[in-house]
């Protein structure tokens, strides 16, 4: 084996450092391009949500979190999103429950209307992040201003520079984009080493972290109680639990075309996205405001005491937000599945050690994140790397490597949480 992986390494020589050089001013470029965007959107998304949520059902003297006002405002977002789909140019791009983190490059006009649905979804409260429609965004504006300001350069350079500059920005560090790409060159017949392939998509993902994180400071560490020594009870709770968790997360995954399919019946974006808003409404109402939204925050609060709520409250606030993502992914809203999908993983995390005092809250979210997340994404590394980073403890991540084994045997060779554009689903 080794001598094959030597012939396979001299098979494939590194580029000189003048092919190299070019491709770094491009990457700074787009990588704090990449970053402001999104944290342009998120802040006019965070400010809208302060109104929507705080001032306007003060002013009207309505809780702010009610039975009837989450019925309200996630039906007015379905509408205010559905009149976007419907009017503006480009109808907010293609079908969401089509695409995943390597979108395609869509035309310049496709991108305000895509824009503007998002941080309307982001406001509004359905369970969905912002990573797949920005992704999109930027790659588009990379691709039409690149190709005009540096016709020269490759093509497939902008948008590669563009995804991965967005997940570098998403969690504020180019680790997560180097996982990503590795994911995605696994199999392909490289021209050249691995390193000079992810060297520019790295600068960018690398410039678009460091912006992010001088601009916002962001964490991802909940702040859990600190995890020990392991032995072996821990090794058998983190075994049971992600596989728990990624059979749980299959569960959505594998109804995701059929409740794909019965939105799509009632064909008119007026008519699926209210609906679909009316059931997250409803959800919202038995699950409580904290299965409202993308849902990082909101894992803020739950970490903050896992005492504070029993076990029965956690396994409700686990399946209402597990079944909003899958509404809210299912019936037209512009928007990612990576972050409310965290949410159910540590819920599902902290509902285990609730259960079963012997499981360590930090290991019990680790655990169930990654279950979740390799379900719902297929994103192995990214998976890790994310439960990895909100518990902040080298002792779990053995563990969590050793989990993941498992609960991948269980999540591959079944459909993904994503359809075609017939409604079969992906594989």
């Amino acid at each position: 084996m080794a001598q094959d992986t030597a012939q396979q390494a001299s098979a494939a020589p590194a580029a000189p450092a003048r092919a190299l050089l070019p491709l770094i001013l491009p990457a700074l470029v787009v990588g704090v391009g990449a970053s402001l965007l999104l944290l342009g959107v998120s802040a006019a998304a965070e400010e809208l949500q302060h109104v929507l949520w705080r001032n306007l059902p003060d002013a009207l003297g309505v809780g702010r979190y009610s039975v009837l006002w989450m019925l309200v405002m996630l039906t007015a977002t379905g509408v205010a999103v559905g009149l976007v789909v419907w009017k503006v140019p480009g109808h907010a791009g293609p079908d969401p429950a089509t695409t995943g983190l390597d979108a395609p490059v869509l035309p310049p006009a496709v991108l305000p209307g895509l824009v503007l649905a998002t941080a309307l979804m982001l406001a509004g409260g359905p369970s969905l992040g912002p990573e797949n429609p920005i992704i999109a965004v930027n790659v588009g504006l990379a691709f039409w201003l690149g190709r005009r300001l540096a016709p020269r350069m490759p093509r497939g350079l902008w948008p590669a520079l563009a995804e991965a500059a967005t997940i570098g920005a998403l969690f504020g560090t180019p680790v997560a984009a180097a996982l990503v790409i590795s994911e995605a060159l696994a199999g392909r017949q490289l021209r050249g080493a691995l390193r000079d392939n992810v060297f520019g998509p790295l600068a960018a993902a690398a410039a678009a972290a460091m912006t992010t994180t001088l601009v916002a400071q962001p964490t991802f560490d909940l702040g859990l109680p600190a995890f020990g020594r392991p032995d072996w009870g821990d090794l058998l709770a983190v075994l049971v639990v992600a596989s728990a968790a990624a059979l749980l997360g299959m569960t959505a995954v594998l109804a995701f075309p059929y409740v794909h399919g019965a939105f799509a019946r009632l064909r008119h974006p007026m008519v699926m996205l209210p609906v679909g808003g009316l059931v997250l409404g409803l959800l919202g109402a038995v699950g409580g405001h904290l299965t409202l939204f993308k849902g990082l925050d909101e894992i803020g609060e739950l970490a903050a005491d896992p005492p504070g709520w029993s076990a029965g409250e956690y396994a409700t606030m686990t399946v209402v937000k597990l079944a909003a993502l899958l509404v809210a992914a299912s019936c037209g809203f512009r928007g990612g599945r990576i972050f409310p999908a965290v949410f159910v993983g540590a819920a599902f995390g902290l509902c285990a050690h609730a259960l079963v005092d012997a499981v360590h809250p930090a290991l019990g979210v680790g655990a169930g994140v990654l279950g979740i997340l390799l379900a719902v994404t297929r994103q192995a590394w990214v998976s890790l790397f994310v439960a990895a980073v909100l518990v902040a403890s080298p002792a779990i991540l053995a563990l969590l490597c050793i989990a993941s084994l498992p609960a991948w045997l269980l999540v591959t060779g079944h459909p993904q949480m994503q359809v075609h554009e017939d409604g079969t689903p992906v594989r």
